[in-house]
């Protein structure tokens, strides 16, 4: 294996390399710009890479900025994490990943960044970042899923979430838990169409290729209504990932036609994806299912996001909705300079690779204003 991605799977302008010492990581880092400029932070989310801003990156340095992507701990070339399923598991808690990030940018020599910009479950760190450390972080950007909020500290109370779901007359489950499980990793590295196969079939899926993505806002969160997403947040009780996904495989002639992810960028991500497995991202769902690090978060209840904030998504993604009051909440409660909340026509959840001049476009207006 070549140590850094290579030149000939980058776009022109983009550099790969590494940073030693990083809160026990060796980071594997994309980079296109001059350092000397302000910094924009892109972290990126489940199951994807540094890699997922290559479209994005180009554009933003061309403007005067020096971007930064990195593969984040549990993913890519980065390493230093603990793969096992029976391993560290509290290393992948949202502070250390913030942790992660700090040493990051002190280990690069910067004082502070123009935004951070989150992009799936990067979104999340990239909030936490934004509400411990506004002095490091001038704004932020989040990408397909609202922050809402610190976890409460009042016990939970009412019915059983996964006992409803599964009672339902057509039984579901809930993917966070799903991927919370010791299968998890095993099924999608051992699923029938291969790993890039699976790839193909989940990207597709979520994507506004796939014409059952029509999201509008859930009347609750109870089972009955999360029921009414797609088999990718609601799966069915005795269907795996790759099986979930797989029902909805492209046509080959829809493969062909996918401009925003042909195959040799797919064989990215599945070429990292056979050599690292799935475990280390899975790790961070296991973190938020089990409540690992809220009692560290819960400290900071009463905070909030107090720097400029914008929030992008696809028209025809459902993590906008997926978290009952969280797209809400974000913009009256926890973030209380946000500017805007911007839907892009015509993309889904994988916005900044399936329209990624219309992300560039929303993002330049908001760094430079």
């Amino acid at each position: 294996m070549v140590d850094v991605l290579g030149s000939d799977l980058l776009p022109s302008g983009i550099r790969a390399r590494f940073v030693n010492d990083v809160n026990g990581l060796r980071v594997h880092l994309l980079e296109a710009g001059q350092p000397e400029r302000p910094c924009v932070l892109l972290l990126h989310g489940f199951p994807e890479l540094a890699y997922s801003w290559r479209k994005v990156m180009p554009a933003v340095a061309a403007a005067g900025f020096y971007v930064i992507a990195p593969d984040q701990r549990g993913y890519g070339r980065t390493t230093g994490w603990d793969p096992d399923y029976d391993g560290d598991l509290a290393s992948f808690r949202p502070i250390n990943l913030v942790r992660d990030v700090v040493g990051l940018l002190a280990a690069l020599g910067r004082d502070s960044v123009a935004a951070v910009v989150g992009h799936d479950f990067g979104a999340s760190v990239s909030a936490w970042c934004a509400l411990l450390r506004p002095d490091l972080f001038r704004s932020l950007v989040l990408m397909s899923a609202p922050f809402g909020g610190l976890p409460s500290l009042a016990p939970a109370t009412g019915p059983d979430l996964h006992v409803a779901l599964a009672g339902l007359e057509r039984p579901r489950k809930h993917y966070q838990w799903y991927y919370s499980t010791r299968e998890a990793n095993a099924d999608m590295m051992r699923s029938q169409p291969g790993i890039h196969g699976f790839l193909r079939a989940y990207y597709h899926h979520k994507s506004a290729d796939w014409s059952g993505n029509q999201p509008f806002r859930l009347a609750s969160g109870a089972a009955s209504e999360l029921a009414r997403m797609p088999t990718y947040y609601i799966m069915d009780l005795d269907r795996d990932m790759p099986r979930t996904v797989a029902a909805e495989m492209p046509s080959p002639a829809a493969i062909a036609d996918c401009r925003w992810l042909p195959e040799a960028e797919l064989r990215v991500y599945s070429g990292e994806y056979k050599r690292t497995g799935f475990q280390g991202g899975l790790q961070w769902y296991r973190c938020r299912t089990q409540g690992i690090g809220n009692a560290e978060m819960q400290v900071f209840i009463g905070r909030t996001i107090d720097i400029p904030s914008l929030f992008i998504a696809g028209a025809h993604d459902w993590g906008i909705y997926q978290t009952f009051g969280a797209i809400d909440r974000m913009q009256t409660d926890v973030c209380t300079q946000m500017l805007d909340c911007h839907l892009i026509n015509g993309a889904g959840h994988w916005v900044q690779q399936e329209d990624s001049a219309g992300v560039t476009a929303v993002l330049m207006k908001f760094l430079c204003r």
